[in-house]
């Protein structure tokens, strides 16, 4: 009898036991320019206890080097991967797209573009061959950093050195467009290229001034124009053979509600870069740019570079947040 009551009460926990799922251990490579102590690394942090409600085990690894991180991903030694946008184009053309230049001028058309891209009607963009995007996270805006602030017109640009993401063919484009020099770059050596005065000007979000100590290039007679040339973000690709079906909605979904968080990030950042460091381009000139930006993405859409579906989308959202700017009339 005692043997029997012990196998009788043995029988249910043995039988948890055999449904219990086994957890999944999965790589996620995250590049950071600062490392395992950097503001994005924190942020994948936070997905870890999230990810093992979902019987998935993350390992997170920090990578200061982008391209080594995305060859990394492709080569399979990494099962997800956080990259910039511009990076993960050759994952996904939609969302590689989301960096164009002038495409979004700000936060407000961030955040709508964000919101549209998390909903779940949105997932087919989102997957490419093998890979699938399972979020994208806002950077904030790209500005202009030059050692000398009065460099402050396209014609005194003509001839100029720019530190240019070499692997990147609407940055490349547009250096050449206004006449400056490609000076070829990457993620991990553009900052040292402009404090050390290899180059004139270097272009770079607020959350890279600190970090990457951008405020030795600028000097004392340097400026960060401001003018937002693109709206930088970074984006979780995953191999999706190697996760649940439902695990990149679980990511979008965990990080529409961190996405103040990401926001707050930003704004800190800015706000740290000195008041009399910024330079306030005049009106006209700022008009100036926006058509220039608009003519180099169209002429990048027309060589395939960019993805029609996302280009008309960012219109449609720039249109409804000012349906004052001239190419809202067509």
């Amino acid at each position: 009898m005692a043997a029997a009551l012990c196998v009788g009460m043995a029988a249910p926990i043995l039988a948890n036991a055999q449904t219990q799922p086994e957890l999944l251990e999965r790589t996620f490579c995250v590049f950071d320019p600062v490392g395992a102590n950097g503001p994005l690394f924190a942020i994948t942090k936070e997905f870890q206890p999230v990810a093992l409600k979902a019987g998935i085990k993350l390992d997170l690894r920090a990578y200061t080097d982008e391209k080594v991180a995305a060859e990394d991903f492709k080569a399979g030694q990494c099962d997800a991967v956080m990259l910039t946008g511009t990076r993960a184009r050759e994952f996904n053309k939609f969302t590689g797209t989301l960096e164009a230049m002038g495409a979004v001028p700000g936060e407000q058309e961030m955040r709508l573009l964000f919101n549209t891209l998390s909903q779940p009607k949105a997932r087919p963009f989102l997957i490419e061959g093998p890979y699938e995007v399972a979020g994208v996270f806002p950077g904030g805006a790209v500005y202009l950093h030059a050692r000398d602030r009065t460099l402050d017109t396209v014609e005194k640009l003509q001839g100029k050195r720019v530190a240019t993401l070499d692997y990147d063919t609407a940055s490349v484009r547009m250096v050449r467009h206004v006449g400056a020099s490609v000076v070829g770059s990457n993620s991990a050596n553009f900052a040292g290229k402009f404090n050390n005065g290899s180059v004139d000007f270097a272009y770079a979000p607020a959350v890279a001034y600190q970090p990457l100590e951008l405020y030795k290039g600028i000097g004392t007679k340097g400026g960060v124009f401001k003018y937002a040339l693109g709206y930088m973000n970074f984006q979780v690709v995953i191999h999706s053979d190697r996760f649940p079906d439902d695990a990149a909605q679980m990511v979008r979904d965990e990080s529409i509600k961190r996405i103040d968080q990401a926001y707050d990030i930003i704004a800190e950042a800015e706000a740290g870069i000195p008041d009399e460091v910024w330079v306030n381009l005049p009106q006209e000139d700022t008009a100036e740019y926006d058509k220039m930006l608009q003519k180099v993405r169209l002429s990048l859409l027309e060589e395939g570079v960019y993805d029609e579906r996302a280009i008309k989308l960012m219109k449609a959202i720039r249109c409804r947040v000012d349906g004052s700017r001239s190419e809202c009339a067509s």
